[in-house]
């Protein structure tokens, strides 16, 4: 048996997007294949008492901070949370989202779901970018382990730290599984995403704006940096709803007659898989995350080609993309199986197990 600390300090309820969704469900998949192992979920004043799972092995280690002031949550993170998992007597600290308490006692596993502000600091504002560069970095040195979400990501931490990681891939709930077979398209396109620059949202909007009989289009997902415009060039034809529960997006992917998804970055893509495992016809770019996930199962257009983008927009609209494949491989992708190598691989790197020698990134 091992502690398990889960750090938690960085999650705002509908506003950290996928990394959310992560560990939400990260969690539950643990607290159902493990009731052995006992786990300290350390949370700030705005997570909610439901992020815990309700078993006896998990307990809740509030602490008296608010993640929305970042300056207060790192500081807290930093000189504060070791101090707390040595109260807990802990055999690893578990980071899932980016970065790390720099002296910590304990062995840690930080979790990268991208290097975007390595591979694109243009889309960072300046006051921004410092914190990343350094807490990243820094982080990816302290962690005994390093898990990457793809394996894209995962040759980015090669890259630009010289850093091995473990590639464990995202799950996808059962509840877009279980609508595949019950879907009642209506006459609209879904779009899934936040409203970062990255995610190339303007340019599908100026697209979708000179389509005669352009498809009714609607977007869901955190309000981010590029909202404005996003928000200034959309028409009447399409509906941004901003971040919903999860209730309604699986609605929205049940009466999504195909599903559109026109980012330049990624470090894994959940929503891809989300929509692939729904039964919904996918178009999306093609970058390698993207590949990764969906194989040859879905229809890829360049993200940066007006046309191509049109041209997938048509095709979505018109019912001919088939789905039965891209169900087939989203149905590979189970929390269980992520929630499994996670915590073989914590337990890896825990003070209980010996470290493999052929792994240079657990030290």
């Amino acid at each position: 048996m091992i502690r398990i600390g889960v750090n938690a300090l960085y999650l705002i309820p509908g506003g950290v997007g996928g990394t959310e969704i992560y560990l939400r469900n990260l969690l539950r998949a643990l607290a159902d294949i493990d009731s052995e192992n006992q786990y300290i979920v350390f949370t700030n004043r705005e997570t909610g008492l439901d992020l815990t799972p309700n078993r006896p092995n998990f307990a809740r280690a509030p602490q008296p901070l608010r993640a929305s002031f970042r300056p207060g949550r790192i500081l807290w993170e930093q000189f504060a949370l070791p101090f707390a998992a040595r109260q807990h007597r802990l055999n690893v600290l578990f980071n899932p989202g980016f970065t790390a308490p720099l002296l910590c006692a304990c062995p840690m596993v930080t979790v990268f779901h991208d290097l975007q502000h390595k591979r694109h600091p243009e889309y960072f504002r300046w006051f921004d970018l410092p914190f990343w560069n350094f807490w990243v970095w820094a982080s990816a040195r302290r962690s005994r382990g390093a898990i990457a979400v793809s394996q894209a990501t995962a040759d980015d931490l090669q890259r630009y730290y010289g850093r091995p990681a473990q590639v464990i891939h995202h799950g996808v709930e059962r509840e877009f599984k279980a609508i595949a077979h019950g879907r009642d398209p209506k006459d609209y396109l879904l779009c899934v995403s936040t409203t970062h620059p990255h995610k190339n949202l303007q340019r599908l909007l100026r697209v979708h704006a000179k389509m005669k009989n352009a498809p009714r289009l609607i977007l869901t997902g955190v309000r981010g940096f590029a909202a404005d415009e996003v928000e200034r060039l959309a028409g009447e034809n399409v509906e941004i709803t901003g971040w919903v529960t999860r209730e309604k997006v699986l609605e929205l992917y049940r009466g999504a007659l195909g599903f559109i998804y026109p980012s330049t970055f990624e470090g894994f893509g959940m929503p891809v898989l989300e929509a692939m495992a729904a039964g919904v016809p996918v178009a999306c770019s093609d970058i390698p995350p993207l590949r990764e996930i969906a194989g040859s199962t879905v229809h890829f257009f360049d993200p940066n080609d007006d046309r191509e983008i049109r041209d997938a927009l048509l095709l979505l609209a018109s019912g001919q993309i088939p789905t039965d494949a891209a169900q087939h491989r989203a149905a590979q992708f189970t929390w269980e199986t992520t929630a499994r190598a996670t915590l073989d691989y914590l337990s890896k790197c825990s003070y209980t197990r010996t470290i493999p020698t052929q792994d240079p990134g657990l030290r």
